[in-house]
């Protein structure tokens, strides 16, 4: 259940300011592996453990920086709820990088804040979130974006 429950016109109240940051998730060898079978990117240093054990700084594989990414809506849908909309459609991202490598076992977060919202000609609204997730223990983020997401209020 999402820790905000707001309209489309309470919108800019929020802008500039967190919507919030979500639980901790951990990023398992097996969600790594059906990451590189979904998307066919068997890349040694995600899958293959004993490889990793003697080449990989740490001895660990790491998770596709695509997987990290993809986890952006869970975390979002997590801590916002947007009502009173008759769609709401994934946009794009403006900017996505990443910043630091995330081992295997490694729990990961996401920290979301509204940057700016753009009322259009349409009666939609293109909302820009900026994303900073974060794995446990570690000062540094492991992955920078900037997401949008176009919203049509109902009515």
């Amino acid at each position: 259940m999402p820790t905000l429950t707001i309209t489309a016109n309470e919108l800019d109240n929020y802008l500039g300011r967190e919507i919030g940051t979500s639980g901790w998730m951990e990023i398992s060898q097996s969600r790594i592996n059906k990451f590189a079978e979904a998307t066919g990117d068997f890349q040694w240093i995600h899958v293959d453990v004993e490889r990793a054990r003697t080449e990989m700084p740490g001895g660990k594989t790491i998770a596709h920086g695509y997987l990290v990414l993809s986890l952006v809506p869970q975390f979002f849908d997590g801590l916002i709820s947007i009502t009173g909309l008759r769609y709401g459609l994934n946009y794009g991202l403006n900017k996505v990088r990443f910043t630091s490598p995330v081992p295997v076992d490694s729990r990961v977060r996401a920290m979301i804040k509204l940057t700016e919202t753009d009322h259009r000609k349409d009666n939609t609204i293109l909302a820009t979130f900026s994303v900073v997730m974060n794995r446990e223990g570690q000062e540094r983020p492991v992955m920078l974006a900037e997401m949008l997401v176009l919203l049509a209020p109902a009515g």
